[in-house]
């Protein structure tokens, strides 16, 4: 690849996108670009739509515009940056999303705990003990 920006983008990508089909969703990849109807960068990290950045000057305000847009045209919900953090490894990278989103996305969470802990509450509580060890 002649643009080296670019292959430090196109290889955060790729390594990213290894690691959500290991961790969260084997069905996740790359996708196509499609101009200014994009989607994001990556699909099937749980409604998001997931918008890459590999760069040197960080700037949250574009990205994290960028990445509503797309949330739009992929039909997802929630927008998301995922921003490599120099000089370290995938897990160390950032998610980022505006407050907004956010706070729509734990509204979800929290909504959806509490049907599942209303209705099925041994579900519920093996669910609770299950992430709280991950954590």
């Amino acid at each position: 690849m002649a643009n080296p920006a670019k292959a430090k983008g196109t290889a955060w990508e790729s390594t990213w996108t290894a690691y959500i089909r290991e961790h969260h969703n084997p069905e996740a990849h790359r996708n196509v670009q499609m101009g200014s109807k994009d989607i994001g960068d990556v699909s099937g990290y749980y409604l998001h739509a997931a918008e890459l950045k590999a760069e040197k000057s960080i700037t949250l305000s574009d990205y994290i515009a960028q990445a509503n847009r797309e949330a739009v045209h992929a039909g997802q919900p929630f927008g998301c940056a995922v921003v490599k953090r120099r000089m370290k490894g995938v897990a160390d990278g950032y998610v980022v999303r505006d407050v907004a989103t956010d706070v729509r996305l734990m509204n979800r969470f929290r909504d959806a705990e509490e049907l599942l802990r209303e209705y099925k509450f041994d579900v519920w509580f093996e669910h609770d003990e299950h992430h709280r060890e991950a954590a």
